[in-house]
């Protein structure tokens, strides 16, 4: 049997599994293992098994994944949280939909020290969700809100996703982590805008919020202080080679431990939960990557992604057809599977086939990343939709899927900008750290 054929009965092998309800994880090591036994021999496909796991979970490289993970969880249960969506309302409170609008600016502070979509949203949803609902904000609104708003933990670094891409097609941590930051901001600010317009629009829709003084505005700024200086920490520590990734995490990790017992708002229990629960989402990220790592040999060795990309770049049309199906696949498999699953299960296929086509490996990276994070929101599976509901099950999800459909076109509009200005990703990476 030709290896390609080999590659297309394991990948649809995995699918059976993952359709059965299998872990991706376990899906991918199946596949690896299987397709491995029969293309080398299954000694070999045992041997890859064993030392590609041991690999994967002794990695020093893959360190940064915990340690990142748990600056997140400090700063949460430290109340950073609060304290930035405190600050957040007190100056966009009063605009159009100012809670939502404040919902949205305080996920994006959030996800610049947590790194993560579900953690981001779980946590905005339930200090914003009381507040829409004491202010008589729309149920769709408010809920639409709080979910795009945790996709920007998969954009804002330190993202764990961009991590593990970095991980799996071995680009630069720091490049990826700043070519994302300008992109994280446009959503951002594109999020807002469809806030303020619908609420314009509308006003029922979103009433305004309290006035504040300056000095309460000022006072507030505390909040952002925290957020700002464990940002600049980590992102200024590698920019300046202070640190490595794992150094970044590690001085991450201790800075956000300082804030909360200075602020006295971190106990004992609270750190004690927030190492259980870091090494619950690391193991299943590393057990992920590695699973990751023995499907991408297989697929290797079969040939299939350079078999693929061969193919795509002797067809008779412009690139950026193929990337358009790309873009296709990525939009339809992200609403059909998280978005880290996603991108690790296809990473290996199709990263090869963007560099193959002449696209540059971090905008490449950078807008698959987006493009797939959309299915994060979006029907069927749509998590974030999913973990607002659990938060408010009062809200019937196809009102929180009408409330998330109002920011599809900032999606949209983020990732047109990102094609026709690719300097919005490759710039600001470009001017600080040098052409890649």
């Amino acid at each position: 049997m030709e290896p390609t054929l080999v590659a297309v009965i394991g990948l649809a092998l995995m699918a059976l599994l993952m359709l059965l309800g299998q872990p991706i994880a376990f899906t991918m090591l199946a596949a690896g293992v299987i397709g491995n036994a029969y293309l080398l021999t299954p000694a070999a496909a045992t041997h890859l098994l064993a030392t590609n796991i041991w690999e994967q979970f002794s990695s020093y490289g893959l360190s940064v994944i915990p340690l990142f993970v748990l600056m997140g969880q400090f700063a949460y249960r430290a109340g950073t949280t609060e304290r930035l969506y405190r600050a957040a309302y007190t100056w966009v409170g009063r605009m159009p939909g100012g809670l939502a609008a404040t919902t949205v600016a305080a996920s994006a502070g959030f996800s610049a020290i947590c790194g993560s979509n579900s953690a981001t949203t779980a946590t905005m949803g339930t200090i914003a969700m009381p507040e829409m609902r004491r202010y008589g904000y729309d149920p769709a609104l408010s809920t639409g809100a709080i979910a795009v708003g945790g996709t920007l933990g998969v954009v804002i670094p330190p993202s764990v996703v961009l991590i593990v891409i970095a991980v799996q097609t071995e680009q630069s941590l720091l490049r990826l982590f700043v070519a994302a930051v300008v992109p994280g901001l446009i959503l951002t600010a594109l999020f807002l805008a469809t806030i303020v317009w619908m609420c314009k629009r509308n006003p029922a829709l979103g009433p305004l919020g309290p006035q504040t003084s300056w000095g309460e505005k000022l006072r507030a700024l505390s909040g952002v202080v925290e957020a700002l200086a464990l940002f600049s920490l980590v992102i200024g520590g590698l920019y300046m080679g202070w640190f490595t990734p794992t150094e970044a995490g590690a001085a991450g990790a201790f800075g956000a431990l300082a804030i909360g017992l200075i602020q006295r708002s971190l106990d004992l229990k609270g750190i004690v939960m927030s190492i259980v629960e870091s090494v619950r989402i690391s193991a299943m990220v590393v057990l992920l990557i590695a699973g990751a790592v023995l499907f991408g040999r297989f697929l290797t060795v079969s040939r299939l992604p350079f078999e693929l990309a061969e193919w795509a770049a002797a067809l008779p049309v412009a690139p950026f057809v193929i990337l358009l199906v790309v873009l296709g696949i990525y939009i339809v498999g992200g609403m059909l599977m998280d978005a880290l699953g996603f991108l690790v299960v296809t990473i290996p296929i199709f990263f090869p086939l963007g560099v193959a086509l002449g696209y540059d490996p971090v905008w490449y990276t950078v807008i698959l990343t987006i493009v797939t994070t959309m299915g994060a929101v979006t029907p069927p599976v749509g998590v974030n939709v999913f973990i607002v509901h659990g938060l408010a099950p009062d809200v019937p999800i196809h009102t929180i899927f009408r409330g998330v459909a109002y920011f599809m076109v900032s999606f949209a509009l983020c990732i047109l900008m990102m094609w026709v200005f690719p300097v919005t990703v490759t710039g600001l990476p470009n001017w600080m750290l040098g052409a890649g």
